[in-house]
C-alpha cells in the first residue's frame, strides 16, 4: 500500500476533483480535511463516510483512506506532523489538550464530524483565515497554530459522545477514548470511577483491559501520560512546575520520577 510522506510540519492546500486522483494510501501525518461542496464517499479504515456538501474529516498517520467522488468537490487539506504540534505551541496547554484529544480518538477519524449550522458557519470562517495566511506559512506560524487549535475547540465540542450504555460499556475504543480524554485528571482514571462510568466493577475493568492489549490498564495510563509529557518537555514550552500543574500532579519532583 503507497504511503505518504510528508516532511515539513505544516502543509495547506486547496483543490477541486471531479476524480480522486489518489489509491489507498496511509501517511505519516494528521489531515485535517474540509469539503466546501460535493458529494461522494470517504472511505477510511473500510468504512464508508457519505458526505453531502460541507463536511470535515480527521484522519491521523497509518490510518487507510481515500475518496470516491460523486460529484464535483472542493478540499480543502491541512496536513501536520506530530512536530508541527509540538513546535509551534506557546505553552498554552488547554487548545493542545483538546487537539490530543481529537487526533486520538479514532472513534471520531471513523464518523466524520457533524456541525450544526452555526459552528459549520465559524469552522469556515477560521478556515478562510487558514487559507489567507498560507501563502507565507513561515511568517504566519503562530497565527495559523492559533486558528488550528480554536477548530480543534469547535470539532471537539461537535464529537460523539462516548456512549455509556449497556452494549457498548466494555467496548475497548470507547476505554480508549476515555483514557485519552482525562489523562489530565488523575481522579477520573482511578478504577472505581473508570469502572462506574462503563458500568462495571473495578475487579473487572483491569482484567478485560489486561486480556484485550497484553498490558495492565494502570500501565497504558503511565505509559501514554508519560509519552504527552515527553512531548511537552522536547518542545521547550512548559517547565516541569507547569506540567505537574496541567496533569495534577503534585509538583515537579513527582513529573521527574514519572518521565525516569
Amino acid at each position: 500500500m503507497k504511503r505518504y510522506k510528508q516532511f515539513q510540519p505544516l502543509a495547506i492546500s486547496e483543490f477541486e476533483a471531479a476524480v480522486w486522483q489518489h489509491p489507498v494510501h496511509k501517511h505519516n501525518h494528521f489531515e485535517l480535511i474540509m469539503i466546501r461542496q460535493g458529494s461522494g464517499v470517504h472511505h477510511i479504515n473500510g468504512n464508508e463516510i457519505t458526505y453531502n456538501g460541507s463536511a470535515i474529516f480527521l484522519v491521523g498517520p497509518d490510518e487507510e483512506h481515500f475518496f470516491e467522488i460523486a460529484e464535483r468537490t472542493q478540499f480543502i487539506f491541512i496536513k501536520f506532523t506530530d512536530a508541527y504540534i509540538h513546535q509551534v505551541n506557546s505553552g498554552s496547554s488547554f487548545g493542545l489538550q483538546q487537539l490530543e484529544y481529537l487526533i486520538k480518538s479514532r472513534e471520531t477519524h471513523l464518523a466524520g464530524f457533524h456541525l450544526n449550522e452555526a459552528d459549520q458557519l465559524t469552522a469556515e470562517s477560521v478556515i478562510n483565515v487558514i487559507l489567507s495566511l498560507k501563502q507565507d506559512l513561515l511568517s504566519n506560524e503562530q497565527l495559523i497554530w492559533l486558528q488550528v487549535l480554536a477548530l480543534a475547540a469547535l470539532l471537539q465540542r461537535n464529537m460523539p459522545e462516548l456512549k455509556v450504555a449497556a452494549h457498548r460499556s466494555k467496548d475497548m475504543q470507547a476505554v480508549f477514548c476515555y483514557v485519552h480524554k482525562h489523562i489530565y485528571n488523575p481522579a477520573k482514571l482511578k478504577s472505581r470511577v473508570m469502572a462506574s462510568h462503563f458500568n462495571t466493577t473495578p475487579d473487572y475493568i483491569g482484567p478485560y483491559f489486561k486480556r484485550n492489549t497484553g498490558i495492565t490498564l494502570r500501565d497504558y495510563i503511565s505509559n501514554y501520560r508519560k509519552k504527552i509529557i515527553h512531548q511537552r518537555l522536547d518542545s521547550g514550552n512548559y517547565s516541569l512546575k507547569q506540567i505537574a500543574a496541567e496533569f495534577g500532579l503534585t509538583d515537579a519532583s513527582h513529573v521527574s520520577k514519572i518521565i525516569q
